[in-house]
This record gives structure tokens, sequence and C-alpha cells, in this order.
């Protein structure tokens, strides 16, 4: 112990004495090791960590797979047939289904109404998820039948906050969606599920409306006794129709369902984006080793005239490597503490940059496994970057080591000649990375909107409302309260649609009656708007008219459909006059606008979709059922502040309803930036960690060049005596770093070739061979290699030769 204290003591005394040294190792290990920190606290909550239920190895969640053309495996979602098969034919699994989108809800409470999201939920959901009602009970078989009794479990920060904690509210009827829900249950305070919902309702599964499509998420739970294989086999044979009509309609392709665990559902998205970015951070780790390999080294062989002093007082080769492994042990855990405060400041960033709803399961925190990681990583970086530095002591000559303290080490100059190419190999990869990501944030900024977003402020409201199922009513609150914003200073003009440029819309499919594709029915997007949208967007009118006051529930059934529907269903740009089923009638023929992907899953994020847009005013009262998944958007047009406007809005809405709160105001400008957060979160997180990559080859570089200046300032100047130029010289010592350089090029390269085509899922516009991005790389690493080097040898212009001559 005694000797343990004495080499600690030495150590510190060592790190003392060189502050530059100490701290540029301290701050290095912090970047990466906190970088490294903060991305493994996303993975640990996203992929390592338990889910918060009960017994969480038995919760699942469905997926298919097909095989054969197009072959893939994808989360599977049910209508009401497919999950009236599992609940009541698959013994092995407790299942219940939740709906896919909802809108939120409105809650009278008092003369207060407040906007809340709400979770529609079938019976038995909590039960799969283990999570047991702080009062009261879950939902009943009867009040999950279709058109049961209306029941509410209330989540606990609202039923304290809105209910003042009251216990006696069980059993009491509240106003929620414009008719009376009975309270049966209190949700605990720590009770959580895959949706966070304020309040729950029952969701009422059928396979009319809702059910008709695939629309509900299912979670199951492996009942005592069962196992997954015994439970995917069930799921095949109950299911076996249905894959016989898929193999039917796909020839030479075949579909299995299985189960996998929930939390990989509930991450799949997410999951891969975030391994990709602790790989990345894992180079970064590499990259800081490399570089203080090498700076360490540099102070070994300055120390050998020290370590060859200790071996002639009788020191064993072991002893000096383990004085220097201690050092480095020293320097990796006050980095590692100081990267453990650094990634904790990352961290807390990033989660304020993430969008709501990014981590769905996840609660992010630095505990205590994350603390075991950082620790480890601190242990690995002290082995790695110090292992080099003290195997060099045990080839120390001590007659040679005078000499060897005075004239640079070919040996040592080659070994940081190869850790630097591994850092610029590295680091090419990183580069290459964040620069198709850029490139793939470019294309999707730079899509044609097809309307213009300056001066548009948008509010959005829940419809999902009992007094709104009616059309007269509908009608009668988008007609009056859209007048009442007319009037409003300021205001230039407004409208109201089901949804909004870059947001996802209803899709559906439409029978033709008319054209080359007449009799087929087609998927397409469809949205309702009022007379004004079109003209508060600024979205152009290609053909025919916009809607009117006239287009309404006595007049002809009309359409208005943008390019890309014309040119898809009737090969041409001009459909007006076209009709669609039911004698629908094509009046006019508008921009394409850019949309948040909802016909395809293997889509862009952003693009041009087939889109048709109906009036307000006709929409009948099946249709007034999508009020369940989106609310409608209020804009207005204006040329004054919009922070002005959000109060008059809700105002002018309030004369016509007092009790139908907006749940969130949005400039149109910030709904677009909204819809790109992932993608850019994620070009700012690869881009952080190329440009740190970079910062560290630019100092390796620089300092294997700087060192090999001071080392050889002797052999320089007797060079320039000798009749070598100044820029000869500069080249000759500037050679190494340059070679270290262009032949991690080479390999990073190589390396990028191989590695980032597991990237190809997130690019869009932008192949992983971007010849652009490749020469942008290219230049890049050629300046800073051109920087690095030259700055240093600027130096040997000031060697003066006859000084050096004397001293000889």
């Amino acid at each position: 112990m005694g000797n343990l204290v004495q080499i600690l003591r030495f150590a510190f005394r060592q790190l003392a004495r060189n502050p530059g040294f100490t701290l540029t190792v301290i701050v290095t290990l912090a970047l990466s090791i906190g970088a490294n920190t903060a991305i493994f606290s996303l993975m640990n909550a996203l992929l390592i960590k338990s889910l918060p239920y009960a017994h969480p190895e038995r919760l699942g969640t469905l997926y298919a797979r097909t095989t054969g053309a197009g072959a893939l495996d994808y989360r599977k979602n049910l209508d009401g047939e497919s999950w009236e098969l599992l609940r009541d034919n698959v013994p092995t699994l407790l299942s219940a289904v939740s709906a896919g989108l909802s809108s939120g809800v409105n809650l009278q409470a008092g003369s207060q109404v407040q906007y809340l999201h709400g979770g529609r939920v079938s019976a038995h959901y909590l039960d799969v998820l283990g999570v047991r009602p702080l009062l009261g009970r879950n939902f009943t078989e009867e009040e999950d039948r279709p058109h049961g009794p209306k029941a509410v479990i209330l989540g606990f920060n609202l039923w304290r906050n809105t209910f003042g904690g009251n216990p006696n509210i069980l059993g009491q009827a509240i106003l929620l969606k414009g008719e009376p829900y009975t309270v049966v249950g209190i949700m605990p305070q720590s009770g959580v599920t895959p949706i966070n919902a304020d309040l729950y309702t029952s969701l009422q599964p059928s396979r009319d409306g809702e059910g008709a499509g695939s629309n509900f998420e299912c979670i199951v739970r492996l009942r005592d006794g069962a196992t997954w294989s015994e439970a995917d086999a069930e799921l095949n044979r109950v299911w076996a129709v249905r894959a016989q009509r898929y193999a039917e309609r796909n020839p030479g392709s075949q579909v299995t369902y299985y189960t996998v665990p929930l939390q990989k559902g509930e991450n799949d998205m997410l999951g891969p984006r975030v391994l990709a970015l602790m790989s990345a951070a894992g180079f970064i780790l590499l990259i800081a080793c490399a570089n203080l390999a090498g700076l360490t080294l540099v102070r070994t062989m300055r120390r050998s005239g020290e370590i060859a002093t200790r071996l002639a007082l009788g020191a064993t080769s072991w002893q000096i490597q383990k004085q220097l492994w201690v050092e480095n042990l020293v320097l990796a855990l006050i980095g590692g503490a100081a990267g453990v405060a650094v990634g904790f400041a990352a961290l807390r960033g990033l989660l304020h940059l993430l969008p709501e709803n990014y981590l769905p399961v996840a609660s992010v925190s630095i505990d205590l496994r994350v603390l075991a990681f950082t620790l480890a990583v601190s242990l690995l970086t002290s082995l790695l970057f110090g292992m080099l530095p003290a195997l060099t002591t045990r080839k120390v000559d001590l007659r040679s080591s005078i000499a060897a303290a005075h004239t640079a080490s070919g040996g040592g100059v080659r070994l940081r000649q190869m850790l630097i190419a591994g850092e610029i190999a590295l680091t090419v990869v990183l580069l290459a990375g964040a620069g198709l990501l850029i490139r793939t944030l470019v294309h999707l900024e730079t899509l044609p909107a097809g309307f213009n977003p300056d001066g548009i402020l948008a509010a959005k409201a829940s419809l999902d409302d009992a007094r709104y199922r009616d059309p007269a009513a509908f009608r009668k609150l988008l007609d009056q309260s859209v007048e009442a914003m007319r009037q409003i200073p300021g205001v230039q003009s407004a409208g109201v649609g089901l949804t909004l440029p870059y947001e996802r819309t209803l899709n559906s499919g439409i029978q033709l009656s008319d054209g080359p594709m007449a009799g087929q029915t087609v998927g397409t997007d469809v949205l309702y708007v009022t007379p004004g949208y079109f003209a508060t967007l600024q979205m152009p009118v290609l053909a025919g008219r916009d809607f009117s006051s006239a287009d309404g529930p006595a007049s002809g059934q009309v359409a208005i459909v943008n390019e890309s529907f014309a040119r898809k269903f009737f090969h041409e740009s001009n459909a007006v006059g076209r009709t669609l089923e039911k004698g629908m009638r094509i009046v006019g023929v508008v921009a394409d606008t850019t949309l948040s992907s909802g016909l395809s899953d293997n889509a862009a994020p952003l693009m041009s979709e087939e889109t048709m847009y109906l009036p307000a005013a006709q929409v009948n009262a099946a249709t007034l059922g999508v009020h369940v998944w989106f609310q409608p958007s209020w804009i207005v047009r204006t040329g004054h502040p919009m922070t002005t406007l959000t109060a008059q809005m809700q105002k002018a809405l309030a004369s016509v309803d007092p009790n139908l709160p907006f749940s969130g105001f949005y400039s149109m400008n910030d709904l677009m930036a909204t819809t790109l957060a992932t993608q850019r979160i994620e070009v700012a997180l690869l881009g952080a960690m190329a440009f740190l990559a970079l910062l560290l080859s630019t100092i390796g570089i620089f300092a294997l060049v700087a060192n090999l200046v001071v080392q050889r300032t002797r052999e320089i100047g007797i060079r320039i005596a000798l009749g070598s130029s100044i820029q000869k010289a500069m080249v000759h010592i500037g050679q190494p770093g340059v070679t270290a350089s262009f032949s991690g090029l080479l390999v990073g390269l190589i390396l990028a070739a191989v590695v980032l085509r597991a990237m190809r899922s997130v690019l869009y516009g932008v192949t992983v061979y971007d010849s652009a991005t490749i020469l942008a790389v290219i230049a890049t690493l050629a300046a800073i290699t051109l920087l690095a080097v030259t700055i240093p040898t600027l130096r040997i212009a000031k060697i003066d030769p006859a000084k050096t001559l004397r001293e000889e």
C-alpha cells in the first residue's frame, strides 16, 4: 500500500510539472468520453434499460415477415377483423390494442375548458402492461364494445391538478368531448404507458369505420406457462387464410406473423439511429486515444534520460511500466470525471432539442449503468493510449539514452504516423457520414413548398366532439369562426383545412369514373378545406376554379386535385371536368405542395403526393369521424406580428363556441421546420462529432510536425548551413505529416464505402457514393493537413545556422 501511495504521489508530481500536457489530455478525454456518455445514456434508455412494467420480458408486439420479392419485416398494425381473430383465438396471449392516431380531447371541468392528450385503448390494455389503477378499475368488456357505456380513466396529474385529488370523483360523470363520461379509475403516479396520455377512454374497436383499416396498434403479454414460439405458431394458424390471400396477390411471396419484445417494437425506428450515433462516438474515442498515444509517446521519449537513470539505479522494467500505467490511469480517471460533467451537460442540451415524443417509452438519465460505462471507458482509454508508450520503455538502451533524448527516433515517427493515419481514416468516415446527412437535409429543405409560408399563423382545435358530429353544426362553426377571423385587424385572409402542407394527411381509396384508369380504386391523400384556404396559403390554382360558398350540401359534389393526381390518374396536367366516384366532378387543379409522406412507408419523409381537396361544406357525417385522428387548422395571413393575433383568434373562435379551445398556435415556418426536426438533430450530432474528430486529427498532425521541428532543430540548422533552402527544410520536416494524412485518407475512403452503406435508409436525394460529398471530404482534409503542417514548420525560418555550428 505504501508503494502504491508513493507511485501515486510521484504520478501527480509529474502531471503537475507538465500542466500543458496534463490539461490537453484531460480536455481531450472529457470531450470524447462526454460524447460517449451522452449517447450511451440514450442507448441505455432505449435499448438496455428494462421497460417500467411488471415482467417486461413477457411483453411483446406483433410483426409480419414477407419473403420473396420486396421482402421486409414490419410492425403489424391490425384492422378490426384481425383484432377479433387475435383476441378470441390466441389463448397463449393476453392482448390489447390502442388507437394508432389521436387528435386529443377537450375536457370541460366547471367553467374551464382544457385541451388534453387522450389515449384510446381497449379493455385489458393496462392489464397487459401490468399497470394497476391507483383507484378504481380498468375498462370492462361491456365498455369496450361498440356503442357501449362511455368510460374514462384519469391520469394522476390530471386528477390531482384539475379535480383536486378527490377520490369521490370515481363513478361521477365528467364532460369530455362534448358528452358525459363516467370516471372508472385513476392512474398511479408512477404509471406510464407507451401512449403516456392525460386520460384514457375505451377504444370500442369494431370492423367498421376506424376498424376497416389497419389503425390499431397491438401489445400482448405472454400468459404463464406459455412460450413465444407457441404464440407465434398460434398466430400463423389463426391467420393462415390471410397468409394464403397474400401469396395469391403476390406470387412467389409469403407472409408469416411473429412476436417481438415490446421494447424493440416501441423503439424500432430510433434504435438503429442511436446505435449509429454510438458508433460515431466510439470513433471519436478511438481518435482521441490515438492522438493521446502520440502525445504520450513523445513525452515518454523525452523522459528517456530519466528512465535510463532509474534503470541504472536498479529499477526494473516492470516498475517503470507500472509508474507510466499509473500516470495514464490517473489522467484517464480525471478525464472520465470531467467527461461525466460534459456528458451531463450534453445530454441536457440534447433532450432539450429532441422533438416531443421522440423517446416513446424511455426515461433518459445518467444512472449507475451509465456511470459504470463511463468508468469502463476511462479504464479502457488509459489502456489504449498508454499501451504503446509504456511498452517502448522495454527497449531503452542505457548507452544511447542521452543521444536518444536529443534525436528523433525513426521508429517513433513511423509509429506516430500510423496512429495519425488511423485517426484520419476514422475522421473520413465521420466527415462523409455528416456530409451525406447534410446533403439529405438540404435536399428536403429545398423541396418546392408549393405555397408561401411567410405571414401565416395556424391554430389547431380538436373537433372530436359530440357537438360536431352533425354536418350542419360543423358547417356553422367553420363559416362563422372564419368570418370572425377575417374581421380581425391586420388579417388579410382566413380559412380552415383538415391538415396543412408539410403535415401527414388522411389517405384513402377513391374510385375513378373517368379517364384511362376508369373503374379502378386508387389511393390518394384527402382533406377538406373552406373557401379561402388556397388564397390564404397562396397556393396557385392552375386550372379551373377555387371553391366558393355555392359549393354546399345542396349542390353537386365537387373536388379540386393537385398536379400529381391529374398526371398520375388522368395522364394529363389539366383534369378539370373529369369525374370521380358517385358523380363527383373535378372543378380545379392546384399546384403540388410538400407533404409528410403517408401513402408509402418506404417513401421520403417529405414529398409531393397525389392529393384531393373536398369542400368542407360537403363533408358528410361519416367523414367527420376523421376528427378522431386529425385536428383541423384555422389559418390566417397577416402582415402584423403573429404574437398579437393568438388571443384575437381564440376570441373569434369563442364568439361561436366558448367551450372550444385551440390546442396550439404555430407559424407556418415553424411547422415546416418541425417536420425535419429529427434530420436536423442527426445532422447536428454527427456534424459535431465529425468536427471534433477533425479537430483531434488536426492537432495530431500539428503535434507530429511541431515535435519533429523541436527534435531536429540541430539537424535542420546544419542542413541550412550546408546550403539547403528553408523551403526544402520545411518540405522535408512536413513530409511525415502529409504522408500520414494521405494514407489515412485512402484507408478512410475505403472504410467509408463499406460502413456508410448502413445509412441508405436515412438518405434522400443523395447516394452513399455521392461525388460532391467525397470531394468535399478530400478538400477539407487537404486544407487542414496543409494548415497543420505549415504552421509548425514556419519556426524553421527562425533557426540560426551560425548558432547551430557554434554549438557544434
